[in-house]
């Protein structure tokens, strides 16, 4: 008999009301099976004394019996678990901090598989059992572990709380929309949960979006980065060289200088060397015949005195030192020479250096094209769309588009650059501009207002330069900057670094750089921008052409 109690399930020794393994077991005249506190207090909250499972009614309160068969086979059953579980709790994890513990184990608790959000407890592997295998607990809703079990329960009505209030946003049992909540929208948990699930996968995806954005943005930065090292490096590098060129140039004027003025301060020494020797030599002649006359002078034999005086009467022959000069050197004007020299060897050097960058400048040129669809409808295009002048007062009739210029007459390209559509953000163009009196040309952001009359600046997202009345040259900033430049440009280059924030204009012809914007954001496409400015009665009827770009 033992050995068969030990082969049953423990399903078979749980209580329906509490649906735990019984405790002090009672029969009802039915016949059926209770724990002795369950049916007790399951009589004394209800107006019936009624059966939970035939659902038979008794007209006065049974009398409970103790069951002695079942009460044995329960303790044959709970020390055959315990010691099943005792034999595999090797076998199963122990519950360790931090992990849910089963609320069945005694002694040491093993680890929780699932918890019953209707029973209100965490089960192990072998107390869960009953769930998976019982019909009626088989309905319970399992779930992976989790604590504080008792917080699914309505602190008010102690009921399960199974439904969502969407007006208020809180799980309710099932009393709290008949009093506290009611008329509000309520739901069942699962379709709650659903929502709720919507929305968090809609906002993972927003966050989603939010990260790839921000991880754009470090890899842009990144590629900033890269790209501001080695433009450092190109810059430096450049920088040295051209500065160790002026460097030399500047030694080799100042050691000529020095030569200079060494080797004629060397002659003048040597001819003053010169004359000191000979002037010594006639010294020593005069001293010479000095002696000769002072000691003839001091002699007493008369014929002798009377025979050599004749000869020693005379002086010796010496040169004319009156006429002979010998004058300080004076070397002023001698710097000033050598710095116009300097100046114009260096003015070489720096237009060597600016034909070098603009070399490597035109390595981004772009093939570019002018936009009929933004062309003011007083400018005409060329066939190839290269060239573009102003045709007077014939104005076509064009459809107004939000694209087209209506008061400024000027074009923009029909490509558009920025730091993703170029190589390292950078493009070069260049502009014929020979014949002109008057023109504006450079980039101009895609939002710039085009039914106005603004000013051309940077602010208003315009870099540009021009002629106007034709020898005033000026580049269009936040003030206008009036320009001297050397020569007269034919042929306007415009570099653009959109990573760099630059906008750099060249005179191609002279390799020389005619005006630079720096700390530009382009926070958006920018295209090129031309304005052959009025034909002013044909002066100005010239066209500006965007000339295919040949690398000097």
């Amino acid at each position: 008999m033992a050995e068969a109690s030990c082969q049953l399930s423990e399903y078979q020794f749980l209580c329906s009301i509490c649906l735990d393994v019984f405790t002090d077991p009672v029969s009802t005249s039915c016949g059926h099976n209770f724990c002795r506190n369950c049916i007790t207090e399951h009589w004394d909250t209800n107006h019936q004394y009624l059966c939970p499972l035939c659902k038979n009614i008794f007209n006065t309160k049974p009398e409970l019996l103790i069951n002695t068969f079942i009460r044995e086979m329960v303790a044959q059953f709970r020390q055959s678990a315990q010691q099943k579980a005792s034999s595999s709790s090797s076998e199963q994890q122990v519950s360790k901090p931090g992990e849910v513990p089963c609320d069945v184990c005694t002694g040491t608790k093993l680890k929780a598989l699932k918890s019953c959000l209707v029973c209100l407890a965490s089960y192990c592997e072998t107390h869960l059992e009953p769930h998976l295998t019982t019909s009626g607990l088989k309905r319970h809703q399992l779930i992976d572990p989790v604590e504080n079990l008792e917080g699914r329960m309505c602190t008010k009505h102690d009921k399960p709380l199974e439904l969502f209030c969407k007006t208020d946003q809180t799980c309710v049992c099932m009393l709290c929309t008949v009093l506290d909540h009611k008329m509000h929208d309520v739901v069942p948990l699962k379709e709650g949960y659903e929502g709720k699930k919507a929305e968090l996968g809609k906002t993972e995806a927003e966050i989603q979006q939010m990260v790839k954005e921000r991880q754009q943005r470090i890899r842009n930065i990144k590629r900033r980065i890269n790209s501001s090292r080695k433009n450092a490096e190109l810059e430096i590098r450049d920088g040295f060289e051209a500065f160790t060129a002026l460097i030399k140039i500047v030694e080799k004027t100042m050691n000529n200088l020095i030569d200079t003025i060494q080797d004629r301060q060397n002659a003048i020494e040597k001819q003053a060397e010169a004359f000191i020797t000979e002037l010594e030599q006639e010294i020593s002649e005069l001293m010479k015949r000095r002696t000769e006359v002072e000691q003839l002078s001091r002699s007493e034999d008369h014929f002798h005195v009377l025979q050599s005086v004749q000869s020693m009467a005379a002086v010796p022959p010496t040169k004319d030192w009156t006429v002979v000069r010998v004058c300080p050197q004076s070397y002023v004007g001698s710097v000033v020479r050598a710095l116009a020299q300097l100046e114009e060897e260096q003015s070489e050097a720096v237009k060597r250096l600016f034909k070098s960058e603009l070399k490597g400048v035109q390595q981004y040129a772009v093939d570019v094209s002018l936009d009929p669809e933004t062309a003011h409808p007083q400018l005409i295009l060329s066939h190839d769309r290269k060239q573009v002048y102003h045709s007077g007062d014939v104005k076509k009739t064009l459809p107004d588009k939000p694209e087209r210029f209506s008061n400024c007459l000027c074009v923009f390209g029909k490509q558009s650059f920025s730091e993703q559509t170029t190589s390292l953000g950078r493009f070069y163009f260049e502009v014929e501009v020979k014949e002109k009196t008057k023109w504006t040309l450079g980039v101009a952001r895609e939002s710039i207002n085009r039914k106005e009359n603004i000013k051309l600046s940077p602010g208003d997202g315009y870099w540009t330069v021009g002629l106007r009345n034709e020898n005033k040259y000026q580049a269009n900033a936040a003030r206008t900057v009036l320009l001297s430049l050397k020569s007269r440009p034919q042929k306007v280059g415009v570099f653009v670094d959109c990573l760099e924030g630059l906008v750099l204009f060249y005179d191609v012809d002279a390799a020389a750089l005619i005006y630079s914007f720096t700390g530009c954001c382009f926070t958006e496409k920018v295209y090129p921008y031309l304005s052959p400015c009025p034909n002013d009665g044909g002066k100005n009827s010239a066209p500006l052409i965007l000339s295919p770009v040949i690398r000097i």
